[in-house]
């Protein structure tokens, strides 16, 4: 079960530039001419909370938040309008600066969600394409861990390169205390087509997420995992969470968004999930629609019936 509720929360891009090249990157055609959210509009939304208390939560996001220079003057204003917390989505690259990192804490960022894309250097450099990223990001972690008062998220995007390394990045982010959160997103590429091949068969995705989950778990820390049929998750359904916190982002991101094509599936009208978003069309054209591995969830208040999905 998630540990942060979806609703509490409010996100605003705001910054499109980024340092590394992630080869899944989900806007690299697009961010060039992606706008940040306008400072009016982010004043209004402070406004907005300051007099409602609407939400919890902020989070400041974008390519990479970590470039923006007045970030810390942007949280300072959030908390004073009444966010309880502020979060940074963030490669984490630069928390490996102690100065850095503690300028953000003192400015009241007290949650970070930090993208970890394979369990070794090696791994992860190849996906960043930026060597040493691995080495810094594990190390920016470190510094948080070491720091009174925050909370670590971590995400890592499931691709053809890191879905056999899904428990190894669990077991290489174990000694984190304050890891309370581990997320696991499958990769969908904003496109109709999986131009770079890295889009994974669900079905050997499958054990190395499930083991994941299970290791997790066993830490003590929620897991979230979205884009992925619930009814392949059998006893981890739970863990699915497509749902996001409302999005403050350009207009034009939303029609690249929609080339996904998601919710396809050939179960759909008798499948009683309530999470999942089936199959997109990258993903069919590349595995077809696999009715045979798929199955539909039973309503919940009803007995399973054959053939409903009984994955344990």
């Amino acid at each position: 079960m998630a540990l942060y509720e979806n609703g509490a929360y409010v996100s605003v891009t705001m910054e499109f530039r980024c340092n590394l090249r992630c080869v899944h990157c989900m806007i690299e055609k697009t961010m060039d001419r992606l706008m940040p959210e306008s400072r009016d509009r982010f004043d209004a939304l402070l406004d907005l909370n300051a007099r409602t208390r609407k939400w919890r939560g902020l989070i400041l996001t974008g390519s990479e938040i970590t470039l923006l220079r007045d970030l810390t003057i942007l949280a300072r204003r959030a908390r004073a309008s009444g966010f309880r917390h502020v979060r940074i989505q963030s490669h984490g690259m630069g928390l490996s600066q102690p100065d850095f990192t503690a300028a953000l804490v003192r400015s009241g960022i007290d949650e970070y969600f930090i993208s970890v894309a394979g369990a070794d250097a090696a791994t992860h450099d190849a996906i960043t394409t930026v060597p040493g990223s691995f080495a810094r990001t594990l190390r920016g972690l470190e510094i948080l861990d070491g720091t009174a008062g925050v909370s670590i998220i971590t995400n890592t995007v499931v691709t053809t390169r890191s879905f056999r390394q899904l428990p190894e990045v669990v077991a290489r982010l174990a000694h984190l205390r304050r890891l309370t959160q581990m997320e696991f997103w499958v990769y969908f590429p904003m496109r109709e087509s999986d131009d770079k091949n890295l889009v994974a068969s669900n079905r050997e995705i499958l054990p190395y997420l499930r083991r994941a989950i299970a290791d997790a778990r066993a830490l003590g820390r929620a897991v979230e995992v979205k884009n992925f049929p619930e009814c392949l998750l059998g006893s981890d359904g739970p863990t699915l969470a497509n749902g996001q916190p409302e999005l403050h982002t350009d207009p034009a991101f939303w029609a690249e968004f929609a080339r996904n094509g998601f919710h396809q599936c050939v179960y759909r009208d008798r499948c009683a999930a309530r999470e999942c978003l089936g199959l997109n069309t990258a993903y069919i054209q590349k595995y077809g629609f696999e009715d045979d591995v798929l199955r539909p969830i039973a309503p919940r208040s009803s007995t399973p019936q054959a053939g409903s999905a009984t994955v344990a």
